[in-house]
């Protein structure tokens, strides 16, 4: 392995134990009272080196939301590929399918979702937050074929909103059995949805 090799193999090692201290910090103080120096005690690092990785309390917190994003997005885009392989052309049922992963992967990162729902959060992380639900929508009316169909764009807004909202719920469920019935009916709900 080369010296660069090594060096970035460290760097995304010590990322990656910002993130996880982070994230356990965040779960159990929330984040305006989890501090930087308890974070950086648990990641075996320096302070230096969190504000060199991330610039910030904030900027981690954001990293930790990305990361989050991103997998429940490849969860559901995973999903709605799968049924596409398997045949499904209806776009209707492709939304089901990825709304399906993307509640199941709600429930099983239910700790670090909570981060984000539960209102303890930076500055400008609404913005953020919004500005994702907008791209969200996008992204659900090119799968519902909505194109330049107002009604159609609107359904995919009303169905994500649906989607976000049940997702804030299923990560308050109290054991799996509940999560699994209210994301049953949830998907149920969706699918009796009609969409132009």
């Amino acid at each position: 392995m080369t010296r660069v090799a090594r060096q970035q193999n460290r760097s995304m090692t010590t990322r990656q134990g910002f993130l996880d201290a982070a994230r356990a910090v965040f779960g159990e103080e929330g984040f305006a009272e989890a501090s930087v120096a308890e974070i950086v005690r648990r990641a075996g690092s320096s302070v230096g080196s969190l504000y060199h990785h991330f610039g910030g309390k904030n900027e981690l917190f954001v990293a930790l939301y990305d990361e989050w994003d991103a997998e429940l997005g490849q969860r559901a885009a995973q999903a709605v590929t799968a049924a596409r392989e398997a045949g499904e052309a209806d776009p209707k049922q492709l939304f089901v399918a990825g709304a399906t992963a993307y509640l199941r992967g709600c429930w099983e990162r239910r700790q670090l979702a909570r981060l984000f729902v539960e209102g303890d959060v930076p500055p400008g992380f609404e913005s953020l937050r919004r500005a994702r639900t907008q791209a969200w929508v996008k992204q659900n009316a090119k799968l519902l074929r909505a194109g330049e169909h107002t009604v159609t764009r609107a359904m995919a807004a009303i169905l994500t909103s649906v989607l976000g909202g049940a997702g804030r719920e299923v990560v308050a469920c109290r054991d799996t059995a509940e999560a699994e019935e209210l994301i049953s009916a949830v998907v149920v709900m969706v699918s009796t949805i009609p969409v132009p």
